[in-house]
């Protein structure tokens, strides 16, 4: 083969390399810290916070943004549920200067609270808007719920109606950085 012929190759290959490999495939560092009054890190969450009890949100707040943050998100899905996670809760347009989110905040698409002017509660997984508590069946297995908080580079402001995966693809590109709190939930009688 000659010179030109093996340039031209290797050219060729690099070049459906790029095309194959998208710029924005690596993951985003997972660096903030998250946390919660109510529960600590892979521990369980209080029946007050489920579905079975009072079914109110638990205080979420966060630490370590990276610099450059213009919005935040949060998606909570409980992974062991069954062939695909279940959604429990989806928030967007969080402002990036809010530390963290209250006990029993409302479930309307639109938040009304100090401090989470913009804010808007998503479609769970029961196709309501805003947080629906841990309610496993009663399968014995304990699930796992995870909180996590994205913090992303653009102001998406996103109008009401965004479920887990339309907001996952308006994300796409402008994550800078995710964070996780984990709780855990069993059913018991």
């Amino acid at each position: 083969m000659s010179t030109s012929r093996t340039t031209l190759a290797c050219l060729l290959g690099f070049i459906l390399t790029l095309s194959v490999v998208p710029a924005w495939s690596a993951e985003p560092p997972e660096t903030i810290l998250v946390s919660s009054r109510a529960f600590e890190h892979n521990t369980d969450i209080p029946l007050r916070y489920s579905a079975y009890g009072e079914g109110i949100t638990p205080d979420i707040s966060w630490l370590n943004l990276p610099e450059g943050t213009r919005q935040l998100a949060l998606i909570l899905d409980d992974p062991v549920f069954g062939f695909q996670p279940f959604v429990h809760w989806v928030a967007y347009n969080i402002p990036a200067t809010a530390t963290g989110l209250p006990e029993a905040l409302s479930t309307d698409a639109i938040v009304r609270h100090p401090g989470l002017e913009g804010m808007i509660n998503g479609a769970n997984g029961t196709r309501r808007t805003g947080y629906f508590g841990p309610r496993p069946p009663a399968d014995g297995k304990v699930h796992t719920y995870n909180f996590r908080i994205y913090a992303l580079d653009y102001e998406l402001n996103l109008p009401d109606g965004y479920n887990k995966q339309s907001l996952l693809q308006a994300m796409e590109g402008h994550i800078l950085a995710t964070g996780l709190l984990t709780g855990l939930y069993q059913y018991t009688e």
